[in-house]
């Protein structure tokens, strides 16, 4: 029978230009399980808006891993 784990990350949009300032805090969480023996399952992102001035959108991601064993 399969084990899940679930896994949130909050990636922030960086002040100037495009794009998220913290990808590796995502790539670190995936690697870390894929060494556990999971894979990734399912992801699903949801924008938490404006944290203030100059802070940026918050993107959440949500992650969904499945044991291989």
């Amino acid at each position: 029978m399969p084990h899940y784990v679930v896994l949130q990350v909050i990636l922030k949009e960086k002040f100037m230009g495009t794009g998220s300032g913290n990808l590796t805090s995502l790539e670190q969480a995936i690697n870390d399980q894929a060494a556990k023996g999971y894979r990734l399952h399912t992801v699903t992102t949801a924008s938490s808006g404006s944290k203030g001035f100059g802070g940026g959108d918050r993107i959440q991601a949500t992650m969904i891993f499945e044991s291989l064993g």
